[in-house]
């Protein structure tokens, strides 16, 4: 009997026999041994989502399937895909939600909130919806609708909400159109203040747009491309803390489909008027890409990559365990080609620095299969105490 092998999996295969020879160990016995103190990229195989919160020792994650959304919940943000999942929600049966993108789980004053992009069946129609649960364990009770948040008057295209707490205000970020589409599509970031998780109580202001030529690529290098220029800016996230000299807001720029795909970065003097966009300044080249980026004739010209790391976006930061470090979760693609080809995408993290100063230093995307230390303060199995047969009883 032929058992059917696909792609994906003689894909698998042979990255994790590539990866044997760093995640096993000789101990002084002369016998091989799992080392669990490491993990190797991708850490997540199906790309939904990067937005994965820490909160009381515990990580989140939540996806869309299908029009549900699953939870993920682990201590240990590497296994987070093999923890069995909850269904936080029937988004597309109980709301009619269609074409969810990025949900966002993050708790607030003890309430438990998922924040996702959706639309009626037009991508055009694109909005920001709030669902709630009051539980403190959000894998128990239900996530309900509060609403939708009205970005601006004329209901423009608004996707990858990110909600934040600063100084004791909260605030909300995404990506968004100035106006409706005519001939490009431009997606800029917007930020406003937040009266409450679901209401928005201060006009959208605009505080980054597609200005860079890093940041305005479209057409793939084998041709493909949308019938009209995009050009980009979305998927914010907001980063500020003791150890950090300002405030950060890291972003994707480019198109996804392009191994150009690369993340931006704006930051603001700590105290300073968030919703004032002056506030706000822009790296001129990219924080994190496949590679530093070169122009030759006026044209993009994309160096080799890190093996297995093409176009690297869509940015989260969390805290290890014990606070003592930090680690950046992106998503990149295997492969220059089809973006869309099935599990082309995943998602993956590696620990970041800080200057002297404390500015945050993303670094470079590390190769798929390499070891890497997990985060500290992770529980392995070798720091468990270890019982006897007499112990035990």
């Amino acid at each position: 009997m032929k058992i059917p092998i696909n792609a994906m999996s003689l894909r698998r295969i042979a990255d994790l026999l590539a990866a044997l020879p760093l995640i096993l160990c000789v101990s002084c016995a002369g016998k091989e041994t799992i080392r669990d103190d490491v993990f190797e990229n991708p850490v997540i195989l199906k790309y939904e989502n990067t937005s994965v919160y820490f909160h009381e020792g515990l990580y989140y994650y939540i996806t869309n399937d299908a029009g549900r959304l699953n939870l993920f919940v682990n201590a240990d943000p590497t296994q987070l895909e093999r923890t069995e999942p909850c269904t936080a929600c029937q988004a597309k049966e109980q709301y009619g939600l269609l074409h969810i993108w990025h949900p966002q789980i993050v708790n607030i004053r003890g309430k438990w909130y998922v924040y996702l992009s959706a639309d009626d069946g037009n991508t055009d129609n694109h909005q920001i919806y709030v669902l709630e649960n009051p539980e403190k364990d959000p894998r128990k009770g239900t996530f309900t609708m509060r609403g939708r948040i009205k970005t601006d008057p004329d209901d423009n295209w608004a996707i990858h909400a990110h909600v934040f707490e600063y100084d004791g205000e909260l605030y909300m970020i995404w990506s968004g159109w100035e106006s409706r589409r005519v001939y490009a599509e431009t997606q800029g970031i917007y930020i406003a203040k937040l009266e409450n998780p679901w209401t928005q109580c201060t006009p959208r202001v605009r505080i980054s747009v597609p200005e860079h030529e890093w940041e305005r690529q479209w057409v793939n290098p084998n041709g493909y491309k949308t019938a009209y220029p995009v050009y980009v800016n979305e998927a914010p996230f907001f980063f500020g803390n003791d150890r950090t000299d300002r405030l950060y807001i890291y972003y994707s720029a480019s198109a996804m489909w392009t191994p150009y795909y690369a993340i931006g970065e704006l930051s603001a003097t700590k105290g300073s008027d968030l919703l004032n966009a002056a506030s706000w300044k822009k790296k001129s080249k990219p924080v994190f890409s496949m590679s530093d980026p070169e122009w030759k004739d006026g044209k993009f010209a994309a160096p080799a990559a890190t093996p297995g790391v093409y176009a690297p976006g869509h940015p989260y930061i969390i805290p290890s365990p014990d606070g003592t470090e930090y680690f950046l979760i992106y998503m990149a693609r295997d492969i220059v080609g089809d973006p869309y080809r099935p599990y082309s995408r995943t998602v993956r993290m590696q620990k970041i620095g800080f200057s002297a100063e404390g500015t945050p230093e993303l670094g470079s995307p590390e190769p798929v299969g390499k070891a890497l230390k997990k985060p500290s303060g992770v529980k392995t199995a070798s720091q468990k105490p270890n019982i006897t047969n007499d112990e035990s009883e």
